[in-house]
């Protein structure tokens, strides 16, 4: 594949050597690195340690969520765009420029901010499929030098991807409509809840955990085995599709698989996070 197309290029997933090919060629794009885990070591630490050469950290917590404020909006809520949008230009995002996002592996964070570049209307934004372990896995180096800023133009208009606010998270679960809920299925049913007020989930809603949308590398299955799990969960019956998880985080994992598998679906930001802080109806089993 020549320069002229990787310009149009819009696949949602790059590969390492494609990245490597990408970085060494005359229009690199903007690397992001957006390492993060629930509960885990901070993100920037690992990056400090070591990363992508060229790459940009962009902390999930503070820059690709806003501050929680109560239980409207759940425990990530959608970022403020002028906060999203200078933390992107300080990483060298420009409207012209392919974006290349990558995390630790499998792609949980990463795809956030996948979805948040794409719904602010970025039309050139791809996830390292398998993340920083690909790269290291490949052979390929780290480095732990910071790049300076740089100066992105890229402003970030929110909508460019669908959102579900609760009572439409509710009336997609009701039918015939399908709200795929992409938690663990232990949280699902009720039988743990580690982090948020209740357990459950949104009734009506279908448990498709993301843990079965990649393999044992981290890299996501190829778009027919995608297809066929969509499928199975009923997403060709369905007139709309929808994801939610705890915090709308894992959710745009749910997404990027359906992307890749050929379908369009809505994310509820607040997920069970909000919902399980209201009086809302919870289901079990």
């Amino acid at each position: 594949m020549d320069d002229a197309d990787h310009s149009t290029d819009t696949r949602p997933l790059i590969t390492a050597d494609e990245l490597a090919e990408r970085l060494a060629g005359p229009e690199a794009p903007a690397l992001l690195d957006v390492r993060w885990q629930l509960g885990g070591p901070s993100g920037a630490e690992e990056y400090a340690a070591g990363h992508i050469p060229g790459a940009h950290f962009i902390a999930l917590d503070s820059e690709l969520a806003a501050p929680p404020a109560g239980a409207a909006g759940g425990r990530h809520p959608l970022p403020d765009p002028e906060v999203f949008g200078s933390a992107l230009r300080r990483a060298g995002v420009r409207a012209d420029r392919e974006v290349v996002v990558y995390d630790a592996g499998p792609a949980t964070a990463a795809a956030r901010a996948w979805w948040l570049l794409r719904w602010g209307g970025h039309p050139q934004v791809r996830v390292l499929d398998g993340g920083l372990r690909a790269w290291t896995d490949s052979g390929r180096p780290t480095s732990d030098e910071t790049p300076a800023d740089e100066k992105g133009d890229f402003t970030p208009r929110p909508g460019a991807l669908p959102t579900l606010d609760a009572d439409a998270a509710a009336a997609l679960a009701a039918g015939p409509g399908l709200l795929l809920d992409a938690r663990a299925g232990e949280r699902y049913r009720g039988e743990t809840e580690p982090v948020d007020p209740r357990a459950g989930h949104i009734p009506g809603a279908v448990s498709a955990p993301t843990t079965d949308n990649v393999g044992p590398d981290g890299r996501f299955l190829s778009p027919e085995k995608l297809a066929a799990r969509f499928r199975a969960l009923g997403a060709d019956d369905a007139p709309a599709l929808g994801v939610y998880c705890g915090s709308g985080v894992t959710a745009a994992h749910e997404i990027l698989a359906l992307t890749l598998a050929g379908y369009r679906a809505a994310l509820y930001p607040g997920s069970w996070s909000e919902w399980s802080s209201t009086d809302r109806p919870a289901a079990t089993a």
